[in-house]
């Protein structure tokens, strides 16, 4: 437990960020699993949207690194295309 007032400030800060990042991770999380799951292209489309709006989102706060976002939206856009090909 920190002793100087500053200390205590950046702990108190640093779990209200831990916080933050943990609900936008599982948002995140969540819209690509509902891209996975989607049954029809419409859907699938419109869901893909999202989770690409809240990938570039992460990757611009750092959130995850912005190589894995783009990997995660290249299969997420493979999947969507497969699933219209059927």
């Amino acid at each position: 437990m920190p002793n100087i007032k500053s200390a205590k400030k950046r702990m108190e800060l640093g779990q209200k960020w831990a916080a933050r990042n943990r609900v936008a991770r599982s948002r995140l999380r969540t819209a690509v699993k509902r891209v996975r799951q989607a049954e029809d292209v419409e859907t699938a489309q419109a869901r893909l949207r999202d989770a690409e709006s809240l990938l570039d989102r992460a990757a611009r706060r750092r959130l995850f690194h912005p190589n894995k976002v783009a990997r995660m939206k290249s299969q997420l856009r493979r999947q969507v295309a497969e699933l219209q090909a059927d």
